[in-house]
């Protein structure tokens, strides 16, 4: 029977994650026939989301107490910043997104609490809970991508293949790796209070990930526009 912490938490994630599965948003996505303006809303909303997510890496190099760690978390970090994003970026293009659009795009309100969660959560406790608070992101998405990848057509559909390669790739599964090692080495010790927390946390982030998706699929903005 394993001891580590991220197998305790896959029993709490995986309901959760294998919704994800069915929504209609990843669904959509997988099977080839997601409508191109919700893509499009998904990417722009995840790239002010990612730049967000990158606050959190640099918080997390910055409370790490070895080398070893800030070096991991400096590498997850520059992965986003370099591989993921620039994705996005390449999406926009085809897409019609100019630059400056993407640049300009406000959170929204799921994307806006999502991301303050988070960095509320990472601020106030120690390094770990700033990996707790990028785990789910991370895992779920290689979660999703090596799922995705499986299905008749994901990877070579024109509009969306891309997306489920990036995903799937073994460069992404390494960041969501790293994170789980993280997660593992951090949690060796605490007491059932702290990991109880920690795995809040992880469910709650979890989540919030379904709410990410769900927003997407609705083009969700602000309830009240101006």
């Amino acid at each position: 029977m394993s001891n580590l912490f991220t197998d305790r938490l896959w029993k709490r994630v995986e309901p959760i994650w294998n919704s994800y599965l069915f929504h209609p948003f990843v669904k959509g996505l997988g099977e080839g026939w997601l409508e191109k303006d919700k893509f499009k809303h998904y990417m722009k909303q995840d790239y002010v989301y990612l730049i967000e997510y990158c606050r959190l890496f640099a918080l997390g190099s910055a409370k790490a107490q070895d080398l070893k760690t800030m070096t991991t978390f400096a590498k997850l970090l520059h992965g986003t910043l370099d591989m993921e994003m620039d994705l996005h970026r390449q999406y926009a293009a085809q897409f019609g997104i100019s630059h400056d659009e993407l640049e300009a795009t406000e959170a929204g309100a799921t994307t806006t609490a999502y991301t303050s969660y988070m960095l509320n959560v990472a601020q106030l406790g120690g390094i770990e809970n700033v990996v707790a608070s990028v785990l789910a992101c991370a895992w779920s998405y290689s979660f999703i991508g090596k799922e995705l990848a499986t299905w008749p057509g994901a990877i070579e559909h024109d509009l969306y293949g891309e997306w489920v390669k990036m995903y799937s790739s073994d460069e992404f599964t390494e960041l969501a790796e790293d994170c789980k090692n993280l997660m593992n080495e951090i949690a060796v010790g605490k007491p059932e209070r702290e990991l109880a927390e920690l795995e809040a946390i992880v469910v709650k982030t979890s989540y919030f990930e379904y709410m990410f998706w769900d927003m997407a699929e609705k083009k969700e903005e602000w309830p009240v526009k101006q």
